[in-house]
């Protein structure tokens, strides 16, 4: 009888800690660290306002070893924009997020300025997969360097993250780079792989390269107001700093800035099937003073450096001035670096006009010595300048466009020589340019102009459909060549703001 009531006290014990246990197993912490638009900005840099992967990895591995369930995503805009990547196009980025054990990616535009070819063969060195349900071809083949979505399991709780890829692509990269791609409608995908993974996972991540940017005609907001059941978005693409996340109905939308400068995480309470609590945080890099980098990442970053600098150190020429190609001005209004490059362009072809897009102009220059790294970290994307014939009609045009987003900092903005126009930035897009000048006369929309470019542009990038069937007259090298044959020519170089691009 003693040993029947033993039992029956020791199965009750054992019911209740089995109860205890299932009920403690059914709430699930999960931290999402997330990263996007860093654009291979690598390393911590006081002028970029940079943190840097080695110091990135620290707060993750210290994470990673105080909690059991912690996950790391990148929003896209990876591989391409720093000589550190340009130069191996893209494989120094990959090996160093093989490291950091990168969950997955999604593609960003510029992951795609190397080319579908090179952007399978990281795919192929990568760890982590690349993801962007919206992208199909034409021709129906499989794209392989892509999966729609990612599932993962913590502690019994099952993530599903699925990519989007924005439909820019088609003309924020050189048009050869997406040749026979097809980006299909964000809205449309993500319902239909939303749908699908319902039944499959608890938690529903949409990582995306979409951005908040009014100027965009498909955005994160637009993916979280018309498609119920994503209980997380981590974006990028439109570079916003969203400190403490962003509600949009049921669903949080997050991002890190730009270029490193913020690492952002996500702490998930899972109960029961369903996201219980949610909590976004940005770690700025000013609180990250006293982080140690990682050894490892710091030591790989180190010896890539070593092997580049051969090409990197050479000094093609000095500036007496800084050079201004931060994204809020070059996209925003004239800066003098913009002119330098614009002004290189005419000279190389002795043109009557220059037009270059702000968004190909990546990087700021210090006074002093301009090195060929300095020259490639600013102009990194490879691109052929051309010289075109064009009429005064469709120069206005393009202007037109240029200035249609403003004041978004839009990479269409222009940046110009010899020309100068004014615009109203209130007005109605298309009827803002007031009055252009070429080489001091009045432009005449009659009159059959030369102007340089990119080929970019010249391929109607950035939505420079004017551009598309003029006429090209010739052809020079890498817009970066032009622009250090155009410094050491006239070294010291000191650009100045003219009055060029006036907003009135």
């Amino acid at each position: 009888m003693k040993f029947k009531k033993l039992s029956i006290t020791l199965l009750t014990l054992i019911l209740v800690m089995t109860l205890s246990f299932t009920i403690l197993a059914e709430e699930v912490d999960l931290r999402i660290y997330h990263v996007n638009d860093v654009h291979s900005r690598v390393e911590e840099d006081d002028y970029a306002g940079s943190m840097g992967y080695a110091k990135m990895a620290t707060l993750i591995k210290e994470a990673r070893r105080e909690r059991e369930n912690v996950m790391f995503l990148d929003a896209g805009d990876t591989f391409h924009g720093q000589t550190i990547a340009n130069i191996n196009e893209g494989e120094s980025i990959s090996h160093i997020l093989d490291l950091m054990d990168l969950d997955a990616l999604t593609l960003g535009n510029h992951d795609f300025n190397f080319g579908q070819e090179r952007l399978g063969e990281l795919a192929e060195m990568s760890n982590f997969p690349f993801l962007a349900a919206n992208l199909s071809r034409e021709d129906g083949e499989e794209i392989p360097y892509t999966e729609d979505y990612l599932i993962k399991e913590y502690d019994g709780v099952k993530v599903g993250v699925f990519g989007l890829a924005t439909p820019e692509t088609t003309y924020k990269t050189h048009p050869k780079n997406v040749e026979g791609l097809v980006f299909e409608n964000p809205v449309t995908t993500a319902n239909s792989v939303v749908n699908e993974l319902e039944s499959k996972v608890d938690v529903v991540v949409a990582l995306t390269h979409l951005g908040i940017s009014e100027g965009s005609k498909y955005t994160s907001t637009m993916i979280a107001e018309e498609v119920p059941g994503i209980d997380l978005i981590i974006d990028g693409h439109s570079h916003n700093v969203i400190e403490e996340g962003m509600m949009v109905n049921d669903t949080m939308i997050v991002m890190a800035g730009e270029y490193s400068k913020y690492l952002g995480y996500v702490d998930l309470t899972v109960e029961n099937g369903n996201v219980s609590n949610i909590k976004a945080n940005l770690i700025p890099r000013e609180e990250t003073a006293d982080v140690k980098e990682d050894y490892i990442i710091s030591l790989v970053v180190e010896r890539i450096n070593r092997a580049n600098e051969v090409i990197t150190s050479q000094v093609v020429g000095r500036t007496a001035v800084e050079l201004n190609g931060e994204r809020g001005n070059i996209r925003t209004g004239e800066t003098n670096l913009g002119n330098l490059i614009a002004d290189a362009m005419r000279a190389k072809f002795n043109a009557d006009a220059a037009i270059t897009n702000g968004g190909g102009i990546r990087a700021s220059i210090d006074q002093g010595e301009i090195t060929q790294g300095e020259v490639i970290t600013v102009l990194p994307f490879g691109n052929t300048t051309i010289l075109m014939e064009l009429s005064g009609a469709d120069i206005k045009a393009a202007l037109e466009h240029g200035v249609s987003e403003y004041p978004a900092t839009e990479g269409l903005f222009p940046q110009v020589s010899g020309i100068k126009f004014t615009f109203d930035g209130d007005a109605e897009p298309g009827n803002r340019v007031q009055k252009v000048w070429v080489n001091g006369e009045m432009l005449d929309p009659n009159k059959m102009y030369t102007v340089a470019t990119n080929d970019f542009m010249k391929a109607g990038g950035d939505g420079y459909s004017m551009f598309a069937d003029a006429p090209i007259v010739s052809e020079a090298g890498g817009l970066e060549e032009v622009l250090m044959e155009y410094i050491e020519a006239n070294a010291p170089v000191a650009p100045e703001v003219e009055g060029r691009i006036t907003a009135e």
